[in-house]
C-alpha cells in the first residue's frame, strides 16, 4: 500500500460520511462489495449481519442516515495493512473501527464494522 494512502483515504471517508452524501460515500466501494456489521441484523433485519452490493447497502445506509440526521464521525487514526485499511473513529455509538479490504481497482471490496461495547468505552 502506498505510503500515506491510509491517512488520505480515512480523511476522505470521514468527510464523505460527515457530508451525508450517500453517493459520495458509495464512491469508495466496488459495486459488489460486502458489508459486515452487527447493526445490519437490527437495522436491516438481516440476521447474518451481511449485505452484498451497492443496491442493498445503499438502502441500509440511506435508512441509517435518515434516522441519524446529526451523524458525525471523528477520525482518531488510520492503520495501514496489506491491501487493507482500518479506520478508528468516534461516532454516535462511541468508539468504532472499520476494517476495509481493497480490490485491484483501489476500491473497497469488503468492509467489516466493529463497535466497542458501552462498558469498554467507559474504561478508556
Amino acid at each position: 500500500m502506498e505510503k500515506g494512502f491510509a491517512a488520505r483515504f480515512a480523511s476522505e471517508w470521514i468527510a464523505a460520511w460527515n457530508s451525508h452524501d450517500l453517493e459520495r460515500i458509495l464512491e469508495h466501494y466496488e459495486d459488489d462489495f460486502e458489508m459486515v456489521s452487527p447493526i445490519i441484523a437490527t437495522l436491516a433485519g438481516e440476521p447474518s449481519g451481511k449485505l452484498r452490493g451497492k443496491t442493498a447497502v445503499r438502502a441500509y445506509w440511506a435508512k441509517a442516515l435518515r434516522q441519524l440526521p446529526d451523524l458525525r464521525f471523528e477520525l482518531l487514526t488510520a492503520l495501514a495493512g496489506v491491501d487493507s485499511v482500518t479506520i478508528y473513529y468516534r461516532g454516535h455509538r462511541g468508539l468504532s473501527a472499520e476494517v476495509l479490504h481493497f480490490g485491484p481497482r483501489g476500491k473497497v471490496r469488503a468492509a467489516f464494522a466493529h463497535y466497542a461495547d458501552a462498558d469498554a468505552q467507559h474504561a478508556l
